[in-house]
């Protein structure tokens, strides 16, 4: 299978699958003939990329021709495009041209339409990577005991929510805080976590679910922890200001006797649907009033921003008014 298209933000479990397979097919003998490492951003590479996949690897082993930031699956210009197509039915099968993307495939270029069709007949290979969102909780579990069972490792349930607690969605930092972990043993404890990983990762989402369970002393040391990470009061604000008016728009929508996720998505201006099940979890129970006294209160934090106050001043000074 001599196209290889892998895409997505977690760059751990790509670059594991990427050594895998480099691995498995070039011999280390010869991998200084038969490996290259490309970058598709400059444009010569990308071109470079194309000739070297339609050359036979030299001695034993397969060739493998690694293209990171890959342009042929998004944004690819005319000229490109064509050398790409013809370029692939040259491709020897003991040569393979690996495709390297963070961003999903563009489905609207040719480029991207002639390689699934490659992939549905079996010619080619996809593999998508995608790190969980900041509020896909389950995501971010999975993401723990996927990247642990690729090192060999056990986790139970108390030490996946305290990686998920302490690293949140860096799998590059996971990757390594496990190997790490894996020096006392291949059975992770959640007291080893503690004990081991330093930290707590946070976002302003998590921010704004620390308010919604009524903990202002959490919200109080999220807010803390970002703002000493650099991150600005005033984007902060804007994100939990958005986060508690989609919770706003659910509720509402949700009184009303709306049901249909699309609908719901798109008054609340919310681009996944699938996040509107999370949010009914959340918010069931909670009155509509209680979302607009927090909008109330980001307001006053706002403002009080606004005229000089210090972020943690004006976070304590707002929320507690």
């Amino acid at each position: 299978m001599p196209i290889h298209l892998l895409w997505g933000d977690d760059a751990a479990a790509r670059d594991r699958a990427i050594e895998a397979l480099i691995g498995q097919v070039v011999d280390p003998s010869w991998s200084s003939l038969n490996l290259s490492r490309l970058d598709g951003a400059d444009a010569g590479q990308a071109l470079q990329a194309l000739e070297e996949a339609r050359t036979p690897p030299f001695a034993t082993g397969e060739r493998l021709v690694l293209l990171q930031c890959s342009p042929f699956c998004n944004g690819c210009p005319s000229e490109l495009a064509d050398r790409f197509e013809a370029a692939l039915e040259l491709i020897p099968d003991t040569s393979h041209l690996v495709l390297v993307n963070p961003a999903k495939p563009d489905g609207r270029l040719r480029t991207t339409k002639t390689l699934q069709k490659r992939i549905k007949t079996g010619l080619a290979q996809e593999q998508s990577f995608p790190l969980p969102a900041a509020w896909d909780g389950n995501g971010q579990r999975q993401l723990v005991q996927r990247t642990a069972e690729a090192l060999g490792l056990q986790v139970d349930p108390d030490s996946i929510d305290a990686l998920v607690e302490a690293i949140g969605t860096d799998s590059a930092r996971l990757e390594s805080e496990l190997r790490k972990l894996s020096l006392h043993g291949t059975t992770i404890s959640a007291a080893r976590v503690q004990e081991l990983v330093g930290g707590r990762s946070t976002n302003a989402l998590a921010v704004g679910d620390a308010l919604l369970e009524g903990n202002p002393g959490e919200a109080i040391a999220r807010w803390d922890a970002l703002i000493e990470a650099g991150e600005p009061a005033l984007r902060i604000v804007a994100t939990l200001t958005g986060q508690i008016r989609g919770w706003l728009w659910v509720s509402l929508l949700e009184q009303q006797g709306e049901r249909d996720v699309a609908v719901i998505a798109k008054a609340a201006g919310i681009g996944n649907p699938k996040r509107i099940y999370v949010m009914r979890k959340q918010l069931q129970g909670r009155p509509a009033k209680r979302f607009l006294s927090l909008l109330g209160r980001l307001l006053e934090v706002e403002a009080r921003l606004k005229r000089g106050a210090q972020p943690g001043d004006a976070f304590r000074d707002g929320l507690l008014s």
